[in-house]
């Protein structure tokens, strides 16, 4: 029995070995192909920014519509809220935000997010209106509209695609070597009779250490995605502080939204003017700063003021 499990391993290795040596060859001729007629750096950096801005930019101008048929999401009437719209008109008056929808939706918790693109709005849940006084809640849109002016939306969706294009890039130039030699480890592990030593050995290591250098690369440029996002959430609570002159407002309304909130949040947590933070790396990992920093950052502007 034991021979008979070896003989069939070492079949299973041979023909392993040569799909891997036969993929190999035309791989290598492939590319040597390609390399003759490779493009200047230029190139290859053009073709990955016009990827992603493409793709981002497709994203970004389509998601609003399907984002507010997702949440039901519908237009705050004047008539329903004319004191809010009052304020509203003045903040759009004074920054260079356009004039967003207001929206209202039931979302998953007491929050607030903009969406960009050729309809943008700015979706409130329908419990702040409860929740927050007229000033909270002026200063909360104010921050919103900071996001408009920075064009925030546009710059982070546009941020994704290019981590996923150069992911791919990097996943290009390496697939070869990730192939090969996971391929040829294998095989030579079965030409062996040990099926699970193929990791342990030099090309297994190689094939794990490929697939982390696209992995390390990913995560590093997610990272720079992410802390350009918390900047962002910096600026725009600056901006709504000066624009209202009422930091210590902003502050009570992402106080009572701390409060009200729950840790889930679904898929919609990189939008919303609330994010969860419990240890060091879900905070750098996280699309929004602290909120206790936030909050004790408008106090202190609110206390120089004085």
């Amino acid at each position: 029995m034991a021979i008979g499990r070896r003989l069939v391993l070492g079949v299973v290795g041979l023909g392993t070995l040569v799909v891997y040596l036969v993929a190999g060859v035309v791989g290598y001729r492939l590319l040597s192909l390609l390399w003759a007629q490779r493009p200047s750096p230029a190139v290859v950096v053009a073709i990955v920014l016009g990827t992603a801005v493409l793709f981002g930019g497709l994203s970004y101008w389509t998601g609003t519509a399907r984002l507010k048929r997702s949440l039901e999401a519908v237009v705050v009437p004047r008539s329903r809220a004319p004191a809010l719209y009052r304020r509203y008109d003045r903040l759009t008056d004074r920054m260079r935000a356009g004039e967003p929808s207001l929206l209202v939706a039931r979302l998953p918790v007491p929050n607030a997010f903009a969406v960009g693109g050729p309809n943008g709005a700015i979706v409130v849940d329908r419990r702040l209106f409860a929740l927050l006084s007229l000033d909270e809640m002026e200063t909360l849109l104010a921050h919103e509209l900071a996001h408009f002016e920075r064009r925030d939306a546009l710059v982070q969706t546009l941020g994704y695609s290019l981590t996923q294009s150069i992911v791919g890039l990097v996943g290009i130039l390496l697939f070869p070597v990730v192939v090969l030699t996971g391929g040829i480890a294998r095989g030579v592990a079965l030409l062996r009779g040990d099926p699970e030593s193929w990791s342990r050995s030099w090309l297994g290591r190689t094939h794990r250490g490929a697939l982390g250098v696209i992995a390390l690369v990913g995560f590093a440029v997610t990272l720079l995605v992410l802390s350009y996002s918390r900047r962002r959430e910096w600026a725009a609570d600056d901006r709504a502080a000066t624009v209202t002159g009422n930091p210590l407002a902003l502050a009570r309304a992402l106080g009572k939204i701390e409060r009200a909130s729950t840790p889930d949040m679904g898929p919609l947590t990189p939008l919303y003017v609330h994010g969860t933070e419990e240890n060091p790396l879900s905070r750098l990992l996280s699309t929004h700063p602290p909120m206790d920093a936030r909050i004790e950052r408008l106090r202190e502007r609110a206390r120089q003021r004085l």
